[in-house]
Parts: structure tokens; sequence; C-alpha cells
């Protein structure tokens, strides 16, 4: 790995102690975790921590960082499921003057080797299930100094975990010494071309993305949190808004529909964050029918659009519980919100919205003027405000075809309607171009999931001579249903026209997921297009 200059493409960390104007995110974090000592704040599959025993943790780990020799501004990362320990482990670098990078549990070896060397991660903490791979990065990564293992483990290299925190004394807690400009977290991106890149996210940014989910998502008032999906990205936003109400976050190490259901009527769950193909599992297992959901008051759904048939569907039948959110990790995950209130079951037009700009940060729809859009017309999202990445780590380029004048373009096409509500149409890398006319196959989607046969669509555009590219769906069956193509392209031919009619319909048994549960367009494509095509890289 070349170590020189290369850290000089990113904007400089501040120097510790100057004043800069503005709230950390360590603030808001010690603020929250002072108010409630003797509450439970974890219960993860290994133990219960109350707020108390955690602080006490985080400082030992702090103490550890910077014992072992963690300067200011250096990487550290962690590989595990969900436990209370990747909380700390998120936690601890910033307190200690360094930033934080996760490394997803479903990532493959290159991948984890990649970001390892990319972000300069000094200290990776690993959970036991990881041991071995944690050994292969250790050996292929020059720059990893130290694997920490989370638990015990037979794996030669590396430490594990309580020995070397067993003789730290915890100490009074301190903001620590990072300013509002310094880089917290540095985190990859789950995007759709084949570029690695990570977001730089300042403590400022994650001060102002607690506040914006506190009050710009719709969240229950006592916060009893199910965390499934890996808190080490999207579900670690909840965290800390669920401690500055007391509240407690229930850690599953994955998910599993019927444990998920389970753990909701067992731990009365208020509160849960899914994907959408987390809630099409939900809705079709047959303990949904007898589960006892009362406690239930929010389930946040993102990372991709969801069928608006399958969420009337799960309307009726766990609740008006459901509330959206939209955002990217760019901007660490806050531009809109759609509260639960604002999901009509009789408008399916609107239930397609990803609803209105969250506190904080300013949302727009501009044209390719960078102007905005006139009601109805199909614009690009772009987000501006102090959640707004500084730019991509050591891609200055990449930075400026994505920060144009202040304003992060997403890449999400999109209109806004008479009431200010937004609506996804599709990813710009997504659209497809067919006899010359532009099919966005979020649109086909919605139509193709609306059939009580299919429980889940993914539609890409294929080469073809005569149309550029051919309109081709795939559909994942719901169990015991049979699918009919012909009877699925007629339905869309006539909702949406002909041009929006696949040409092909193949029925697969599942489809593949990124990291985030979103369909995995790029790999549907990969058996369509070569590598010098469109969408694959």
């Amino acid at each position: 790995m070349v170590m020189t200059n290369e850290k000089a493409q990113a904007p400089a960390v501040t120097t510790p102690g100057t004043q800069a104007p503005g709230t950390t995110y360590t603030q808001v974090v010690l603020n929250a975790i002072r108010r409630f000592p003797d509450r439970e704040l974890f219960i993860d599959p290994h133990r219960t921590w109350t707020y108390r025993e955690t602080a006490e943790a985080l400082s030992q780990w702090i103490t550890l960082l910077r014992e072992r020799g963690l300067r200011h501004g250096d990487g550290v990362g962690v590989l595990s499921p969900n436990r209370a320990e990747v909380w700390l482990a998120q936690t601890a670098p910033a307190f200690a003057g360094g930033r934080y990078t996760a490394l997803h549990p479903l990532g493959s070896l290159d991948d984890h080797v990649y970001s390892c060397d990319e972000a300069e991660l000094k200290f990776l903490f690993v959970d036991p299930a990881y041991a071995e791979r944690g050994a292969q990065l250790l050996a292929r990564c020059p720059v990893l100094e130290q694997i920490f293992y989370l638990g015990s483990t037979d794996e030669a290299t590396g430490e594990e975990l309580a020995p070397a925190l067993a003789g730290i004394d915890p100490a009074p807690l301190d903001a620590g010494p990072h300013t509002p400009d310094d880089i917290a977290w540095l985190l990859y991106t789950g995007g759709t071309t084949g570029v690695p890149k990570a977001a730089m996210l300042t403590e400022r940014g994650l001060a102002q993305m607690t506040f914006s989910v506190s009050v710009g998502w719709d969240l229950p008032a006592e916060r009893r949190y199910l965390a499934v999906a890996p808190i080490s990205h999207a579900a670690g936003m909840l965290v800390v808004p669920t401690m500055m109400a007391g509240g407690t976050v229930i850690l599953q190490a994955g998910f599993n529909p019927g444990e998920w259901l389970r753990a909701v009527a067992e731990q009365k769950i208020t509160l849960s964050l899914l994907v959408p193909t987390m809630i099409y599992a939900v809705l079709d297992h047959p303990d949904l029918e007898f589960a006892e959901l009362s406690s239930l008051e929010t389930v946040m759904y993102g990372a991709s659009p969801m069928s608006p048939t399958r969420l009337v569907e799960a309307i009726d039948r766990i609740g008006p519980v459901f509330a959206q959110l939209y955002g990217q990790t760019e901007c660490a995950g806050t531009a809109t919100a759609m509260w639960r209130s604002q999901h009509d079951v009789t408008d399916l037009v609107r239930l397609t919205a990803c609803g209105m700009a969250l506190p904080g940060n300013r949302v727009e729809v501009l044209d390719d003027e960078h102007q905005p859009v006139a009601p109805g017309v199909a614009g690009e999202i772009c987000v501006q405000g102090p959640t707004v990445m500084t730019g991509y780590w050591k891609q200055p380029e990449l930075t400026a075809e994505t920060i144009i004048d202040g304003w992060l373009h997403t890449g999400d096409m999109a209109t806004v309607d008479d009431d200010g509500f937004i609506t996804i149409v599709d990813r710009k890398k997504d659209m497809i171009v067919s006899g010359g006319f532009n099919v966005f196959p979020r649109e086909i989607e919605d139509v193709l999931t609306s059939d009580p046969s299919v429980s889940a669509a993914a539609v890409i555009g294929i080469p073809d001579d005569k149309w550029g590219e051919a309109v081709t769906a795939l559909v994942v069956a719901r169990p015991g249903a049979t699918i009919d193509p012909a009877a699925l392209i007629a339905l869309v031919k006539e909702r949406k026209g002909p041009v929006y009619a696949p040409k092909t319909v193949e029925i697969v048994d599942a489809l593949p997921l990124t990291a985030v549960g979103k369909a995995d367009k790029k790999v549907l494509r990969a058996r369509y297009w070569s590598a010098s095509q469109r969408g694959v890289n």
C-alpha cells in the first residue's frame, strides 16, 4: 500500500483544541448516557447492560485506545453482528480522537481488505464468529496494527478484549478532543457502482443526524428499540435517539422473521427498523397470524422503495405503525421522512412517496441546470445541510462530481407533488432507455407486486437489437402461489402502457440483495451485460 501523500487528498483534520462553533456528536452521547444510569440500555445475545455499565465500558475502551497509541485522526474498525460492543467500537474512537469505519458482516474478504487499507484502520474489533477473517485481515493489511476479539477464540493472532480491559479502571467521561469539524465516521456506501467510496461524516453532522432523527422520524415516546439490521450501519442511527429518551435497545444478531415476531411480543417492543424485504418476509411468515404485536408503535422502513400494495397489506395485518425514512450514507441517512399519519391506505400514489424534508437539512428536486423542477416533473434529489459529508475519502474527483455548489447530488430521480411530498421514481443509473423512451423500473415493480401471486420484483434493462434495452422483470412468488408471466405482462401494459410492459418475466426463487437489503441490480444485470457495458460497473 502506498502511504505517501494520499491522506493529504482528504480535507485536513482540525487540530485538537482549535475552537469551532457547534455541537459535537460526543457531547450528545455524553449527555444521553449520563441521564438514566440505572435503566437498561442494551439487551444483547450475551448480556444486559445498564447505562452506567455502558458508560464505564466506554471509558475503558477510550483508555485502551489511547494507551495503545491511537493518535488524532487514526482509524478504528469493527466487524461483528449486533452486540453492545459494536456501539462501543463505533463510539469510543471519536472520544479518543480517532474515527470509526464499519466492515459489513456480509462483505467479502477483498472488500474488507480494501476498506482496512484505504481507510488506514489501525485497530479492528472482531466478533469471534469472524476470527478467521480477522486473522486474514491482519496478515494482508500492513496498516492494521492490532485485532481485538470481542470474546474467547482459538485464533492465535490478535488479542482478546476482556483481558486487555481488565486492568483499566473506569474514569469520568468527557467529550474528548474532537471539534465539530473533525471526521468522526468514515463509512463505505452501499452504492450501485463498483467503485468503493467512503463518506466522511463530521462530528457536527452526526450531532445533527441525532437531532433530525429524534424530532423528524415518527418515534414513540417510550422507546424499546428492536435492532435486527446491523447497528454498525444504518440501524445504529436509532441508538442515541433511544438513549435520549431513556429507552432500551434490544439486539438480535441477524434478522429472522419468526424471531422478530417473538421478540416484539416478549420484549414489549415499541420501535423497530426494517428494510422492505424484511417486512415482506414477516408478512409471508405463518406466525404472523398468531403474533402479539400490541406494544408495537413504529416500524421505520427504508433503504429501498416499498411496494405500495404490500405496504397496504402490512398496515392492514400489523397496524398503522409504518413510517418511512429516506437518506444516504453521504448525508448521514437524513433527507426525508413520511410519518404514520401520512400513510393513507386509500391513496396508493401517496404511499409511493418518501415524505418531506427532515428538520436540519434542505432538500430539493433539481433539474440538469440545478433549478427546482415543477410539480410532477422528474429531477434529482439534492440535499444541503450539516449532515452532508465533507466528501469521499481520498477521491476528490468523485467528490467534485457529487457535491456541486454545496448540494449533495443523490443520483435518485424523483418528483414533487403540490403538497410538497417527494416521490422517488428510480436511481439515475437504473433508468431503462427502451425504444427511445425513458422507463423507470420502480413504477413497473409497484405494478408487479400488486398481483397477489408476487412477493417481490426487480426490473432491469437487458441488451436488445431492436429496443436498445428490453424491459425484463424478475419476480419471486409468494408461498404457495403460482405466477402467470403473461398475466403480469398484460397487467403492466394495462396500468402503464406498452412501453413499460416487460418483454420477459422470469420467475426466480429469490432476488440477490445488497448488504442493506436492496435488490442488487448490478448482479442481475451482470448476467446480460459485459463488464464494459451499462449498469455492470
